[in-house]
């Protein structure tokens, strides 16, 4: 079977790019596999960032550069073409055609698209929130494929760190703080001025501009507190930093109308099962996919506000026993998500 895979999306340094090479590397050890691209460096540097054996690939032209005639003769040669989409149906010739959509969509759906959805052969999406809005918007069902995420294991000794792991700004989200960082910050302040110590807070930001006028507030506001930061960090620094700490928080989705705007939360949270993964405990928000991730009071806490937050977080800390217990049935939980997991649920969904 000769199967074309496309990323719209590949140069663009962010988590979907896993997501969609991991199932060109599954789909690979059975079939003749291509992917769509021009430039072998964004491949490369894929493969080097997430460690993933590429080697059974081919780059091809990126046949949705073509003009629609052209595009339609050079996909009759495939069997399967699998395709990351921004919400819209494309029209190919290939014998079987699967869209991922890794993110709710609430665009009307036109009676074009309609049409052209009969020729789909599946649709897989990232987590339960994501297939929620996706069935209801578009009228279909949706096979459900978590994100594979690489379970290292806990092996660090473990230290009273709170951990965060988020991209600064995200360009196509009109959101000054849409990893609500600046109110996790404002959070661990609001604990060490009510008495705690001993405890840091490190957050491992990623954003293109150092000199981002936001980002400097930001960090200004972190001053003369036991607040850290890594900037820019590789993945190895973020493993040899983060798996150290004893909890890791999350707060995207906080004060937003998530059923208006449901791009605004975490749509699954690969972070937080890599925490987990580490032993680290999950203290995050109830809303997006962390909830599908974590259940509350049995491997992690949920909360709803910013007092639930801090009360949870003072709960572990000042019950070592609570926090080890959640600990151990945090890692348990994270390797529900492993690539092994994916790897057999791909091959369900593709075939």
């Amino acid at each position: 079977m000769k199967i074309g895979v496309f990323d719209p999306y590949l140069d663009d340094n962010g988590g979907g790019e896993k997501y969609m090479m991991t199932i060109a590397k599954c789909l690979s050890e059975k079939y003749e596999v291509d992917i769509f691209w021009n430039n072998e460096v964004d491949l490369l540097n894929i493969e080097k960032r997430f460690s993933l054996d590429l080697s059974k690939v081919k780059l091809t032209e990126n046949i949705f550069r073509y003009p629609f005639v052209k595009k339609q003769i050079a996909s009759m040669k495939y069997d399967a073409i699998v395709i990351l989409s921004d919400g819209s149906i494309p029209i190919l010739s290939s014998r079987k055609i699967y869209l991922h959509m890794q993110q709710p969509m609430l665009h009307s759906v036109s009676g074009k698209d309609k049409l052209k959805l009969r020729k789909i052969t599946n649709i897989f999406v990232n987590s339960k929130f994501t297939q929620n809005f996706i069935e209801d918007n578009y009228k279909v069902q949706c096979n459900l494929l978590y994100p594979p995420v690489s379970i290292f294991g806990n092996y660090a000794k473990k230290e009273n760190i709170i951990f965060h792991v988020g991209r600064f700004r995200i360009l196509n989200v009109k959101s000054e703080d849409y990893k609500k960082q600046q109110v996790m910050i404002d959070t661990f302040k609001n604990l060490v001025n009510g008495g705690l110590k001993s405890w840091r807070f490190l957050l491992a930001v990623s954003l293109p501009n150092l000199d981002d006028p936001a980002f400097v507030k930001m960090k200004n506001s972190a001053k003369n507190y036991p607040i850290e930061f890594l900037i820019n960090s590789s993945k190895d620094e973020l493993w040899e930093k983060g798996s150290k700490a004893k909890i890791y928080w999350h707060a995207t989705g906080f004060g937003e109308d998530l059923q208006k705007n449901p791009q605004l939360a975490e749509h699954f949270g690969i972070s937080t099962v890599e925490a987990m993964g580490a032993g680290a405990v999950p203290v995050v928000i109830d809303a997006g996919g962390q909830r599908e991730i974590v259940s509350d009071g049995v491997n992690g806490f949920l909360w709803k506000n910013l007092d639930e937050l801090g009360e949870k977080t003072l709960k572990l800390i000042n019950n070592p026993d609570l926090l080890k217990s959640l600990s151990r049935k945090a890692f348990e939980r994270s390797k529900d998500f492993d690539e092994e997991s994916f790897s057999k649920k791909v091959f369900e969904i593709i075939k």
